[in-house]
């Protein structure tokens, strides 16, 4: 099948995004595509792309991204429900899910086009919070977290799992992660990278008071419901990074598998373990394949 209605976000706070999204836009109109701009880009854009349609999610066959993580993390949200292919193109520094880098970008995007391309099926999650002045279901990609809201103060979140208790956490916060965010803060606050395929929950503490507490990998199909117990504070709510939601002593939150979920295209010339191995720096000679 044949690509050809494209929608394009882009995040115009980077670098010479402006510039490359419109590059992208008449390249794409050269071979017969129809564009469709998200809001923001089509502002930042001006009248530099002819014939552009404002985006909607049921009506492209792909979505393309210019920008850093933080981008495609709202371009999920945008698309969420429509169950479509997002591409994402790196202009950021690190960059998990913008697996497209921009030196390659026309090249994978040549066969994209054509429908030659796979993608990865992103686990997602809905955080019910209950309690608090903005109740209600958010649904996140990378992970929801909860941290202290004094700098001074420990968060105590009395911990569950499908009802059962876990144990109180007394920390910086917590994480609970997808295997998608498992290579965002919770990588950075300890815990383990997963496999983006697998359909697990991580719970991370972060820089939690009794050292034994340690990250936790639970099966997808549980219910994780942390109730803030510390007194005299609130503690803040996160989602994705991107939306934050103020907690006071005895709100809940309750986290499980998401009924949707993000589809993201795998580069066409890279696997996973390449782009693992290059975001992260792993060093070492490229092994040599022996004649059998």
């Amino acid at each position: 099948m044949e690509i050809r209605k494209i929608g394009v976000m882009a995040n115009m706070q980077k670098e010479q995004a402006r510039d490359y999204a419109l590059a992208l836009c008449v390249w794409l109109q050269q071979r017969g595509c129809e564009i469709f701009l998200e809001e923001g880009s089509a502002q930042g854009m001006g009248a530099g792309v002819d014939k552009a349609r404002p985006l909607c999610a049921t009506t492209i066959d792909l979505l393309i991204v210019l920008g850093g993580d933080g981008t495609i993390l709202r371009a999920a949200r945008f698309m969420l429900g429509s169950f479509l292919p997002i591409v994402g193109i790196n202009m950021g520094g690190l960059g998990y899910l913008t697996e497209v880098n921009l030196n390659e970008a026309y090249n994978a995007l040549e066969v994209i086009l054509q429908g030659k391309f796979t993608t990865d099926q992103r686990m997602m999650l809905d955080a019910t919070v209950v309690g608090c002045a903005e109740e209600g279901t958010h649904t996140v990609l990378n992970d929801v977290v909860l941290n202290r809201a004094s700098l001074s103060r420990i968060v105590e979140l009395e911990t569950y799992v499908d009802d059962h208790y876990l144990t109180t956490y007394k920390a910086d916060g917590l994480i609970v992660a997808t295997p998608t965010g498992s290579t965002a803060y919770s990588l950075s606050a300890g815990g383990p990278i997963i496999y983006p395929r697998q359909k697990v929950i991580v719970i991370n503490p972060i820089c939690p008071h009794t050292l034994t507490n340690r990250a936790i990998i639970l099966p997808a199909d549980v219910c994780v419901k942390v109730v803030l117990r510390t007194k005299d504070q609130g503690a803040i709510l996160t989602l994705d990074g991107q939306h934050s939601i103020m907690l006071k002593t005895g709100d809940t939150v309750m986290i499980k598998q998401s009924h949707h979920v993000t589809n993201l295209v795998s580069p066409p010339h890279r696997d996973y373990w390449e782009i693992l191995r290059n975001k992260l720096g792993w060093l070492g000679l490229t092994p040599t394949r022996e004649k059998h």
